[in-house]
């Protein structure tokens, strides 16, 4: 075998590799999911050890909100997944096809949906309590100092509202959805009401959602 042939063959088998790595890696969700939280467990252990206090208060503090963040993301993206797409665009789905989204995509995402709803606020709660601040914005800032009373209050709103929406999710949406998917027997005319219910809870949590994120990015960017 030639020089030339030995190295195509030895690049073959190296693309061959390499492909197969990026097969594993990317193109199953769960092996994809844990690599990326590898990496951030890397990066969260790299700033705790260059903090200057390493792994004090304000570092579990950081690591609270870091899950707090993350759990935020997977709910309302998967909100506005729900109201930018999905229930504008379904409706142009031809009818045969239409048992794929309420038999395998839509029970899917509303599980991620609904606890991702469930992680957000334990952690904002939880975010909040060692902040120092759970009180005072729960109280809407009658509990807080008076010169501090009104960033408490816009803050304690955000909260307020992600409760609500956290409360229409698991107390309206889900237990409506079950029914309109079939996953609770019921009769057409109990899935068709429980639709429209599910849909109006939906766009509620929408028209909530901007409020909830202006309250929380302002506070922190201005008081936290």
């Amino acid at each position: 075998m030639s020089a030339r042939a030995s190295r195509r063959t030895t690049g073959d088998q190296g693309a061959f590799e390499m492909t197969n790595f990026l097969n594993f890696l990317l193109l199953n969700f769960r092996n994809c999911i844990i690599a990326s939280l590898i990496l951030a467990l890397i990066m969260i252990m790299g700033f705790g050890m260059h903090n200057p206090n390493h792994f004090d208060q304000s570092f579990w503090v950081a690591v609270v909100r870091w899950i707090h963040v993350f759990f935020g993301i997977l709910w309302i993206g998967l909100l506005y997944y729900f109201n930018f797409v999905a229930a504008r665009k379904t409706p142009e789905i031809p009818a045969e096809l239409r048992p794929a989204l309420s038999k395998y995509i839509t029970p899917e995402a509303l599980l991620w949906f609904r606890y991702g709803a469930l992680g957000t606020v334990l952690a904002g709660l939880l975010l909040a309590y060692l902040r120092g601040y759970l009180v005072q914005t729960l109280s809407l800032g009658l509990a807080a100092d008076p010169a501090s009373h009104a960033q408490f209050a816009l803050m304690g709103i955000g909260m307020w509202l992600a409760i609500i929406m956290f409360l229409n999710v698991w107390g309206v949406i889900w237990p409506n959805q079950k029914i309109a998917l079939g996953i609770k027997e019921a009769d057409a005319d109990a899935k068709a009401k429980s639709a429209r219910i599910a849909s109006l809870a939906s766009r509620t949590n929408t028209l909530l959602s901007l409020p909830m994120l202006t309250s929380m990015a302002m506070y922190q960017t201005l008081f936290g």
